[in-house]
């Protein structure tokens, strides 16, 4: 058995690397393997290839005998298909081999099994950091540590299993990260405006830009205004097209070139409000875009480009200079394992995240 999140993350985290490494192209000409298949054969040997995305993924693996098994990123898959894999390894010789980067040290595989090394004596543990991989170069091992900052730094960088505790943004400095809008650069392209839709809560969009020095802007905010009452789809989307379309979100010199040169290439919208998206849809937006809403992978993201100096805040997203500073980890979520944010103000930060994720290939090269 071959198992990880999903069929996609295995074939890109086991198959592709040795697929792609001349060195074990010996061993890539003994696998039949289609990407996305349930089956693979590696050296003449029948195996599955499970995802394991959900609670209800063990099922997949009931009354199966497993001699070898190999499970990819342990700590993103489901406690219980775990157990029942551990518990299909009834041949003698049976053996289990497992890769992961460190989480939170309540993960249930780290108080579970890790912790419990000198009791489980059929288990062995080998730590290695991003330096003890001879096949990534200096510079990519450079690139990586600069990338990477306070929790994910620890984690990814030191292999340390160390807990989400504080502000999520340790690195935020209004000095270093703050511009005023009136010096906002020259712009190659206004990429996004991430929205985050709220019905009783504040529905706020933040707008995305890419500057020619290769950084990224949050060049404008924008709130819906409530007067009495929640605001319909209908009350919202106006309020949201007439700021898009009768607001200047660049100083005036941006536009000496571009008349529309804060017309948003996308507008990304949470993908949980179905029924905000056909209301912009009927009322003429064209460019809408589903939100990619990973938030794990958006913090990281965001506290990554604040780091290096790749994303500034303007200090026209009013909001945006509140919620950075008072964002902080869930010590409820973080004793279950979890690295959750505080579910409060950070609907502005909601918007951000939806907007840089999402663009990301827009943008990605332009930053490196």
């Amino acid at each position: 058995v071959i198992t990880g999140r999903n069929k996609d993350s295995i074939f890109r985290n086991f198959f592709t690397p040795i697929i792609s490494t001349p060195e074990l192209a010996w061993l890539a000409k003994a696998i039949n393997y289609r990407q996305g298949a349930p089956t693979a054969k590696i050296l003449g040997k029948p195996v599955s290839i499970v995802g394991a995305n959900d609670q209800s993924a063990e099922t997949k693996i009931r009354g199966a005998t497993v001699a070898l098994a190999y499970a990819d990123e342990v700590t993103v898959l489901p406690d219980s298909f775990f157990r029942m894999l551990l518990s299909r390894l009834s041949l003698d010789g049976s053996q289990l081999l497992g890769t992961t980067n460190p989480d939170s040290p309540y993960h249930w595989l780290k108080t579970d099994y890790l912790d419990r090394l000198d009791e489980l004596h059929d288990w062995r543990n080998f730590n290695f950091t991003l330096d003890d991989n001879p096949a990534l170069s200096e510079e990519y091992k450079e690139s990586l540590k600069a990338e990477y900052t306070g929790l994910w730094y620890k984690r990814f960088i030191l292999g340390q299993w160390v807990a989400a505790e504080g502000a999520v943004y340790d690195m935020w400095n209004p000095t270093e990260h703050v511009i005023p809008w009136e010096n906002i650069p020259p712009i190659r392209q206004t990429l996004a405006v991430g929205m985050d839709y709220g019905t009783t809560n504040p529905t706020d969009a933040v707008m995305l830009a890419l500057g020619v020095d290769d950084r990224l802007y949050a060049v404008d905010e924008w709130r819906a205004t409530k007067t009495q009452g929640n605001l319909t789809d209908a009350q919202t989307s106006e309020q949201f097209r007439n700021w898009l379309y009768q607001t200047r979100h660049l100083p005036d010199r941006h536009y000496n070139r571009d008349k529309y040169a804060d017309r948003p290439r996308h507008i990304i919208v949470d993908p949980a409000a179905g029924s905000f998206k056909v209301q912009l849809y009927e009322d003429g937006l064209r460019n809408i875009r589903n939100a990619d809403n990973n938030v794990a992978y958006g913090i990281k993201l965001v506290g990554s480009l604040l780091s290096e100096g790749k994303l500034k805040i303007s200090n026209r997203c009013k909001w945006l200079l509140k919620e950075f500073p008072s964002y902080v980890w869930d010590p409820k979520a973080t004793e279950q394992g979890q690295d959750k944010p505080i579910k409060a103000n950070d609907h502005a930060l909601d918007a951000l995240r939806y907007a840089l994720v999402t663009t990301e290939t827009l943008w990605r090269r332009a930053t490196k």
